[in-house]
């Protein structure tokens, strides 16, 4: 079964960075496709960025040229790295694979832009 464990959320400062963690167990990720999703109370979730099998990346308009997706194959894992962060990218981030979509999701992470 996947299993999805988001970390690196925080509380930070417009125009401050921080890298988001999704460490998986079950699946290899390079096997399949991953997205970054985030979601707020008021807003639908929304696909931030993908990426695909063979590397490539693509982004929601809102976050192109501020946030970048990668994996880590030799440790199963998939980042996040968002830069220049603003209020609007205040959200709960969690990842998943494509054909995980209707499957188990994890907890997320929170990232709170303010100040």
């Amino acid at each position: 079964q996947v299993q999805l464990v988001e970390s690196g959320g925080g509380l930070v400062q417009p125009g401050e960075s921080l890298r988001l963690s999704c460490s998986v167990s079950g699946i290899i990720v390079d096997r399949y496709r991953w997205g970054w999703y985030r979601q707020t109370p008021w807003k639908e979730r929304e696909l931030v960025a993908h990426l695909t099998q063979g590397g490539v990346a693509e982004y929601a308009d809102s976050v192109k040229g501020r946030f970048t997706i990668s994996r880590d194959d030799a440790k199963n894992m998939v980042y996040l790295e968002m830069n220049d962060l603003t209020p609007g990218d205040t959200a709960l981030y969690k990842c998943n694979a494509d054909f995980n979509i209707y499957g188990p999701w994890g907890r997320g992470t929170q990232v709170t832009v303010s100040g």
